[in-house]
């Protein structure tokens, strides 16, 4: 089964530019509909919002304007190689957005950086990539970042302060 529809998940690090190209590529050699996702993030935020809540979401509402705003110039870049491009950005835990979307818009591949994350920090942290993986119901394709990067070191979005 060719994909016609590639869900490609954005976090604006250098680490996950393999996987855009990779992406981008394979959009274009099988003639698929692109999908650009970026998830602000919310896990490790405190939920216990009662002393911040209105802060905490204007916070939350500046930071996903943000990435809707990387998304349109990432949109536009996309555009260069693949015709048919849609960015999706979304509040929330990351994995469970990823999947979610995916379901929704009845994406035949996801491909997902990793940040080559390993030993405790891995365990602590996590990884939205695993996570995705196991979820997904989908094939996933997992694309390694650049060797040694490790953290994004190529500014990924930041919460504002106010």
């Amino acid at each position: 089964m060719l994909p016609k529809k590639i869900l490609f998940c954005a976090d604006f690090s250098e680490n996950s530019e393999p996987a855009r190209q990779l992406a981008v590529d394979y959009a274009n050699a099988f003639g698929a509909q692109l999908l650009i996702i970026h998830v602000v993030d919310t896990t490790g935020l405190p939920t216990y919002v009662d002393w911040v809540g209105d802060e905490l979401n204007r916070v939350l509402r500046q930071t996903q304007k943000s990435g809707e705003d990387r998304l349109a110039m990432l949109e536009k870049q996309c555009r260069e190689s693949v015709q048919d491009v849609k960015t999706i950005c979304r509040v929330g835990v990351a994995s469970k957005e990823i999947v979610s979307a995916a379901a929704e818009e009845n994406v035949d591949l996801i491909v997902v950086g990793t940040h080559g994350r390993s030993g405790v920090r891995h365990l602590v942290m996590g990884s939205v990539a695993r996570s995705v993986l196991k979820t997904a119901h989908r094939p996933v394709l997992i694309v390694e970042g650049p060797s040694g990067a490790g953290e994004s070191a190529d500014e990924p979005y930041e919460y504002p302060v106010p």
